[in-house]
């Protein structure tokens, strides 16, 4: 790798015998401040330049390349979060903390008495949009590390992915067609997780012309572990060594986060692929093992992951949440290769590491687990009590950095548009076609609506034996989709996590604060209707660019309606991700505020699941349908345009939610679906393909039938009840619940306005993507 420094004319080489230099920030004017940090990757602005020379000024001496490297990876946005600080703690810091055990690289919630679960979700977007393949694969890395680093067994994983239009022939500049995004992102997450052995069970995939330069690549994971063996990210103090583990170092991922917190560009590829990681499932998952057998043992005082920034994040984080420090021999890093300057191994973010924190006299008994687990594992540091870092290279001290001033970062309240800032857009009513049957097989065969079997089919979510309810539900011959995935956790018991996914770009792009709204009342949805109540949430809150103001209204907006309505239904939020900056010079990205929750499932064995059962059940519809249209699937589809976005009531939303998890663990409920994209008529339809039964349905008279059978109202569930214990089921649901229609036949009908045969739907439902992707 060339030498950064030999085209940088205020780097002068120190005399030592390895690559070493001070950086004279002092005699720099601002262009050539400027020019520092563009030609040595920091990402760092004119503003923060001049903050580290003050800081060096106080110090009366000139940074060295590794410290001004390291703090390029902390002051980034991916890892401090400096533009959006101000609106989490606003909106999601203080959000209930019921059950929160701990909030650290994951969230951890209590299970029950003796066990807790975590949860975390995060992004991958910038990797994935240049090499897809590592990119995602190194995605579901990362996450399993963070759940890891909670000393918890990881045990499930989920892949909200967003692309352009599958079909796309031409693509800008710079940009990949989609169809080869999607290709390497799935057998990214599909050779990664299946190799370590993780089920992945839940997800979605939503297309949309936005995406076609900037893919997200969302992943998370769930993990268990018993209370007593909870990890905190922190040293214990004074008396620690720092242990190195997992693969060897090397120079991918070098400016990962730096990358990550820019635009891309048509360069980007080769400019910054050397930042993308290079994944090792073969390596993850005996450093799995030998990590949870060493906490096992009670050999570690605390566990961190390295992600984003490399040792250079995750040495002061760990000392300083211990309120400590922290001396390191960097020369003591096991590497890939030889040559890599000190700066080089600081920053890498190459796979695979974790740092433990354990007591000196622990060394050898937790070296010993490495060995036997044929995991490299090496002491690099010990802990002291002065809150700063030292490292020693080669015996030269080459970086003295304060903690306080190193993590701590800016902080910034940028401009910020307001709702009467941003241009409204002109309501533009759709063309739809007179034939409403024809307009149900339009939608079910759209994209975001078809089935993503073509996906689901190459991961293994069965591994582990602990899947109660799949992601493809029905008779294995024609399988229907799942609201939500229900994982047994513990062997033995009945108690259960349900786990789904949330959101909606579409609603976000057109109304930001509904559009988190409804991301949070999907999430809920989902898990109520296999029999779950929600307990935990997590989020991955994908945004352009902060520093435009009507993209931080985006995000401000859909982080209000998060947080109004978290709060108000008491559900925690202990983790979560902010990835910014995915735009490219094509435009941004629709905002896709991706909720990832977990809910408990008191009995596993009353579940339910979408697919009609019997012939001669009755069908309700629970909630209100509304004219809420605008940014629906049935207007994105036969060109409409503005419009009202469906709102979310939480009041509305627990009362539905109640009302359907009594009728399930009643023993009433036969199968339950949520309405989402598409609405009712397609709610129904795909409830019909997977139980191979027929729909025979009226339409109410008091409003438009493209409206009951489309809109896309939240707080709503259709559900299939058992016609012996209709009369119970009345009673308890009183005027919540309309009876829509029967089961009968081998067509799918609401009046005389649709009529579709349940094998014409399962074609326009199941073939999309197979015909596209082959």
């Amino acid at each position: 790798m060339r030498d950064l420094m030999l085209d940088l004319k205020l780097a002068k080489k120190r005399d030592v015998p390895f690559s070493l230099y001070d950086i004279d920030i002092f005699s720099a004017s601002d262009e050539e401040l400027k020019e520092i940090s563009s030609k040595l990757g920091l990402n760092l602005s004119l503003q923060e330049m001049k903050d580290v020379r003050a800081y060096f000024q106080s110090k009366q001496r000139m940074p060295t390349d590794v410290e001004i490297q390291s703090i390029a990876q902390a002051w980034s946005e991916h890892c401090c979060y400096k533009s959006s600080k101000v609106f989490l703690r606003e909106n999601i810091f203080n959000t209930p903390t019921t059950d929160v055990l701990s909030k650290g690289d994951a969230g951890v919630m209590n299970f029950d008495d003796d066990y807790a679960y975590c949860l975390r979700i995060e992004s991958h977007n910038h990797p994935s949009a240049i090499e897809p393949y590592g990119g995602a694969a190194t995605g579901i890395g990362g996450i399993v590390r963070d759940v890891l680093a909670m000393g918890a067994q990881p045990i499930a994983l989920v892949d909200p992915l967003f692309f352009g239009e599958p079909d796309l022939k031409e693509v800008p500049a710079g940009t990949k067609l989609p169809k080869y995004l999607i290709k390497g992102v799935v057998g990214g997450i599909r050779d990664y997780g299946n190799r370590i052995g993780i089920p992945t069970v839940a997800g979605g995939m939503f297309f949309d012309k936005s995406y076609t330069g900037n893919c997200l690549v969302n992943v998370g994971c769930i993990g268990f572990l018993r209370k007593d063996k909870l990890l905190n990210n922190s040293v214990k103090g004074v008396g620690d060594v720092l242990i190195l583990v997992g693969g060897k170092t090397g120079r991918d991922g070098i400016h990962g986060v730096n990358f990550a917190s820019a635009e891309l560009h048509e360069r980007s590829e080769d400019e910054s692929r050397g930042a993308v990681q290079l994944g090792d499932p073969i390596m993850k998952e005996p450093t799995i093992h030998a990590c949870l057998e060493a906490n096992d043992k009670g050999l570690l005082s605390g566990i961190k992951d390295l992600g984003g920034g490399g040792l250079s994040c995750v040495v002061g984080e760990i000392a300083l949440a211990g309120g400590c420090g922290a001396v390191v021999q960097v020369d003591a890093v096991h590497l890939k290769e030889e040559g890599l300057a000190p700066w080089e191994i600081w920053v890498s973010e190459s796979q695979e590491r974790m740092m433990l924190a354990a007591p000196k006299e622990n060394t050898e008994a937790i070296l010993d687990i490495f060995k036997m687990w044929d995991v490299p594992a090496v002491v690099i540091g010990e802990v002291v009590d002065e809150q700063k870092v030292t490292l020693y290279y080669k015996n030269e001290i080459i970086y003295e950095l304060d903690l306080d001033f190193l993590t701590k970062g800016p902080e910034y309240c940028r401009p910020c548009a307001e709702a009467e800032d941003i241009p409204k857009t002109a309501v533009k009513k759709p063309q739809i076609p007179g034939d409403l049957s024809s307009v149900l097989l339009s939608l079910l065969s759209d994209p975001n609506v078809a089935s993503k079997d073509w996906v689901i089919r190459q991961y293994d979510h069965e591994v582990r034996g602990n899947t109660v309810i799949k992601p493809l539900q029905g008779d294995v011959s024609h399988p229907g989709p799942a609201d939500a995935t229900v994982i047994r956790p513990l062997p033995g018991s009945c108690r259960g996590l349900a786990i789904a996914i949330g959101v909606n770009p579409w609603f976000a792009g057109l109304d930001p604060l509904k559009g988190g709204k409804s991301a949070i009342d999907e999430t809920c949805r989902n898990i109520t209707a296999v029999g779950g109540k929600p307990h935990a949430l997590t989020d991955c809150l994908n945004f352009g660019n902060p520093e435009k103001p009507e993209k931080l209204y985006e995000f401000r907006e859909a982080l209000k309606g998060i947080g109004d309505m978290a709060k108000a239904l008491n559900l925690a939020v202990p983790s979560g991700n902010v990835s910014f900056y995915n735009e490219t010079t094509y435009g941004s990205v629709l905002p896709a505020p991706t909720i990832l929750g977990v809910g408990i499932v008191e009995d596993i064995r009353k579940c339910v699941t979408t697919d009609f059962k019997d012939e001669g059940n009755p069908v309700y519809l629970v909630g209100k349908t509304k004219d809420e249209m605008g940014a629906s699937l049935l207007w994105r589809r036969f060109g409409g345009e503005g419009g009202n976005v469906p709102d979310s009531d939480p009041e509305e939303l627990s009362k539905n939610s109640d009302i359907v998890r009594e009728a399930i663990s009643s023993g009433l409920v036969k199968s339950c679906h949520d309405c989402s994209d598409g609405g009712a008529a397609v709610a129904v339809s795909e409830m019909c393909i997977g139980g191979n039964v027929g729909f025979e349905g009226t339409l109410p008279e008091d409003m438009p039938a493209e409206v009951f059978l489309f809109s896309e109202s939240n707080s709503r569930f259709i559900l299939e009840i058992d016609a012996a214990q209709e009369s119970k089921w009345k009673e308890l649901a009183g005027d919540r619940a309309q009876k829509i229609g029967e089961l009968r036949g081998d067509k799918i009908a609401f009046g005389s306005k649709v009529s579709i045969s349940v094998q014409s739907a399962r074609d326009a439902w199941s073939k999309p993507l197979w015909n596209i992707m082959g």
